[in-house]
């Protein structure tokens, strides 16, 4: 287990030591804050574009084997990152460290199917997911430090010291049995990441690209069309005809490069769009709240990880404590009350944030958040772990890290376009009900190009376009914009968790704490023993 938890908070600080250091990478770099986000998306639609793959590459070849080539080249992938001079070497490592991720992620899934049963599965699964905000925690204290003090780059040759503490413990890791006569499905994995490579670019790109409309920043454009929607609904595509494919293999009874029968009935649908729907919603405001805290307000990365502590850490615990509650609520009760809460959070937040965030209300709506996140993605985790057979633990942990990936990094790029897209025609607006603002500075501002700038970044922009009272009245506006766009985003959040309520009231009204050897019938989402049921008579990922 400490293996599997150090191994987990390896893979999941570089990520969330990027958005603490955001301001110093910025400034070392040269490059703005959305670059940064970029850099993020890489690396999880990486890991997503081939972590299906990974599954099977694990079972083929070994898993503990794997395991240990994939830790390693993580390691070299932050050593790169710690040694960035220029924004494309980020993007570049960030993208190595999502490839090699998409190796680990599953294997350690395997290991907890492997090791654990009944409650004792339920705890570990639970520490699997906790290990994600602990490394959270652990990046706002360490690489909030290191950016305010020595820098940031040292936050990332910490995890090269811990990719080597990992890759020596894990020789103590049982070895499990490799597969040599497995046939992976190359077909199914290319469409898979050609999907994700897809769908990565246009979600990363409608900020910057245009939402709709291309804007000079856009590569190419297809009759005035942004290529960013374009490139998002060629993905989408492709996922569909993933899933038409995986059903012909099935049909076939060929080899297949993810299992159907993960997905076999509408219940476990339903925790997979729970489960997305969570981390779209908390990978966006975690996002959101670095954001604006060290670029608008201009905190050091030290002062944001002190103030989002109660945040992180709420999740650390939601997760690793949920499983005392599923004696005694279904997952169904547990995740419909969960999603109210995340909306009330948010809610909350929205109406109470101002320029500071020391105020109570500030600190209950974001470990109410917290509280409600962590435990809806161990909920669902196990949930879905649980309802499957042993022998698919590892395509469970590939579809965990999946969905995980995809549906955070598209979490980050939507809030980032929202943000961006609710700034601009906020400063807009703002502009033209100023008199002391003339029409001249207004034409001469872009406001397309519009990003989130400190008072004294703004002032260093206008510095020979605008002073005195029209200097004054721009940074009224800007203020009043940036607070404005933020609490909108957030309102947007809490109506997104609100419709999750619908596919939570389709989880299972009754959970089996152990993973079964076999398949069961679906019974109005409850769980019965049925050794009768055989895998080979299941057709086109029903379940009889």
């Amino acid at each position: 287990m400490i293996v599997v938890v150090l191994t987990q908070i390896q893979a999941s600080f570089s990520i969330n030591a990027l958005t603490v250091s955001m301001a110093g990478i910025t400034t070392d770099l040269d490059t703005p804050a959305t670059s940064v986000g970029t850099a993020i998306t890489a690396g999880t639609f990486a890991m997503a574009a081939f972590i299906l793959l990974g599954a099977k590459v694990g079972a083929r070849f070994g898993t503990r084997g794997v395991f240990q080539i994939a830790v390693a080249i993580h390691a070299v992938a932050m050593a790169t990152v710690a040694a960035a001079a220029t924004p494309a070497m980020l993007f570049v490592a960030q993208a190595a460290a999502g490839t090699v991720i998409s190796l680990v992620a599953p294997a350690l899934t395997v290991f907890v199917a492997v090791n654990y049963r009944g409650s004792q599965q339920a705890k570990a699964i639970g520490l699997l997911a906790a290990a994600i905000p602990g490394a959270g925690v652990l990046a706002l204290l360490i690489a909030g430090t290191f950016a305010t003090t020595i820098g940031w780059r040292w936050s990332f040759w910490l995890m090269v010291a811990l990719g080597v503490l990992n890759f020596l413990l894990s020789f103590r890791l049982k070895k499990v049995p490799a597969q040599p006569g497995l046939s992976i499905d190359w077909i199914g994995a290319l469409i898979a990441a050609v999907g994700i490579i897809l769908i990565s670019f246009g979600f990363s790109g409608l900020a910057t690209w245009g939402f709709w409309l291309a804007t000079p920043h856009a590569p190419f454009d297809v009759l005035g069309i942004s290529p960013a929607p374009l490139l998002a609904l060629a993905g989408l595509l492709f996922v569909q005809f993933f899933f038409m494919w995986l059903r012909k293999r099935t049909r076939e009874g060929k080899p297949r490069i993810f299992d159907l029968r993960v997905l076999a009935t509408g219940s476990e649908r339903a925790i997979t769009l729970c489960m997305g729907t969570m981390l779209f919603v908390g990978s966006a405001a975690n996002f959101l709240i670095p954001l604006y805290m060290q670029v608008v307000q201009g905190r050091t990365g030290l002062e944001t990880s002190f103030a989002i502590i109660p945040y992180t850490l709420s999740i650390f615990l939601a997760s690793t404590f949920i499983a005392f509650l599923y004696t005694r609520f279904t997952p169904r009760v547990l995740a419909t009350a969960g999603f109210i809460v995340v909306a009330a959070a948010l809610t909350l937040l929205a109406f109470t944030v101002r320029g500071e965030w020391g105020q109570l209300s500030i600190i209950a709506g974001l470990i109410l958040l917290g509280l409600a996140q962590g435990s809806i993605v161990a909920l669902v985790f196990n949930t879905l772990l649980s309802a499957a057979p042993r022998q698919l633990a590892g395509d469970v942990g590939a579809w965990r890290g999946l969905v995980h990936n995809t549906f955070a990094s598209v979490g980050i790029a939507l809030a980032t376009t929202l943000a961006v897209g609710t700034l601009t025609a906020l400063l807009l607006a703002g502009a033209e009900e100023h008199p002391e603002i003339s029409e001249d500075l207004i034409s001469q501002v872009n406001f397309d190009d519009a990003n989130f700038l400190t008072n004294e970044q703004l002032e260093d922009a206008l510095a020979d376009r605008a002073s005195g009272a029209e200097l004054e009245a721009a940074i009224e506006v800007n203020e009043h914009a940036r607070l404005q766009s933020l609490q909108l985003s957030l309102l947007a959040l809490a109506g997104v968790a609100l419709l999750a309520i619908v596919p939570a009231t389709r989880m299972p009204g009754r959970r089996k704490g152990d993973l079964p050897e076999k398949l069961e019938p679906d019974d109005d989402d409850v769980i019965e023993d049925d050794d009768s049921v055989d895998e080979s008579d299941v057709s086109e990922g029903a379940r009889p």
